[in-house]
């Protein structure tokens, strides 16, 4: 639950829109929500700023789908990764503001207010092998509230590849690399 939905939980019971029984129930599920074969963080969002993140991999669609209306019935934003076209179609059943990210194998709601980016991120690859993992990074720091800028296949092909963008990488406040099996930049 959100800081915004406690109040809204409190300023309801003190107008009388909903008893102490009611919002008993609603309270009851703060800190997580049993859906049988997995548990939701209510608090994520409350602790971190973001509620919690779905990993696809290795659930079914049906999953897909019941974890993410339990997040978005508790807050504005979703971030799936790892997520097959069955997961998405799954969610937009739910929810017909989903966006899915082919590339990234991610889809992503963000209802939340648009505010100034926050911090900057330099999101590097070192093969195009490596961007569809890339991708993956940048919308998370996206939706996370960072400034992205990409900088794809500059591996150990040469190292002027990577200098090209000193001045961009000296200033990002996080850099995020994904090098594949190699592990290799210059």
């Amino acid at each position: 639950m959100h800081d915004n939905n406690i109040k809204r939980l409190l300023n309801d019971i003190k107008s009388g829109q909903i008893d102490v029984d009611e919002a008993y129930a609603k309270l009851r599920d703060l800190p997580f929500t049993e859906l049988g074969f997995a548990k939701i963080d209510n608090h994520r969002a409350l602790r971190k700023g973001f509620p919690e993140v779905i990993y696809c991999e290795g659930k079914t669609a049906e999953q897909v789908k019941a974890i993410a209306s339990s997040i978005l019935e508790r807050g504005s934003a979703l971030l799936a990764t790892r997520a097959g076209r069955d997961a998405y179609d799954a969610v937009c059943s739910i929810c017909s503001d989903a966006v899915y990210h082919e590339e990234a194998r991610v889809i992503a709601v963000d209802r939340r207010p648009q505010e100034a980016p926050v911090g900057f991120v330099a999101v590097l690859s070192a093969g195009t092998a490596d961007v569809p993992v890339a991708e993956e990074a940048v919308i998370t720091a996206e939706m996370l509230g960072a400034r992205v800028e990409r900088v794809f296949d500059v591996g150990v092909a040469g190292l002027h590849r990577l200098l090209a963008f000193h001045e961009m990488l000296v200033s990002a406040k996080v850099i995020v690399v994904v090098a594949g099996m190699d592990g290799a930049l210059p």
